[in-house]
């Protein structure tokens, strides 16, 4: 996996919720991720390129929700993405994930449950890209 201190990873946090940026930026930055935040989908959007590991979308945003920034992002992305939404339903669970998100976490949220869901989802990201790249190598 690649150490935190060498490349530091980079999460966007989209919520329009500003007391939600506020907390999830000090959460973030506290494990010495880069936080890249916006206050709405389409502004999401805009700053998704190959430099971003991590999503963590609010579903119920303007402009764009967060279902459909998630399908967006997957035309051009393939990193993690994690709903953090009031959204509980089941439906919409499924919506989530059939969009393409990879975990979804239900605000209310515990402070050190999205932390494990963050570093558990960039550790699967970087371990399956070592594997892939180690067997993708090995037919070339």
């Amino acid at each position: 996996m690649i150490s935190l201190k060498e490349n530091k990873i980079k999460i966007l946090v989209a919520d329009d919720d500003p007391d939600i940026r506020e907390i999830l930026e000090i959460l973030l930055k506290a494990e010495d991720f880069d936080v890249i935040l916006a206050c709405d989908g389409r502004e999401a959007i805009e700053f998704v390129d190959a430099s971003i590991d991590l999503l963590i979308l609010d579903v119920a945003m303007p402009e764009k929700n967060g279902f459909q920034v998630c399908k967006e992002v997957r035309t051009i992305s393939m990193a993690p993405i994690l709903f953090l939404t009031a959204k509980a339903l089941e439906s919409d669970k499924a919506i989530g994930f059939s969009a393409g998100g990879d975990d979804y976490l239900v605000k209310p949220f515990s402070n050190s449950e999205l932390m494990y869901r963050v570093k558990a989802l960039l550790r699967r990201c970087y371990q399956y890209q070592s594997l892939y790249q180690e067997k993708k190598n090995i037919y070339q």
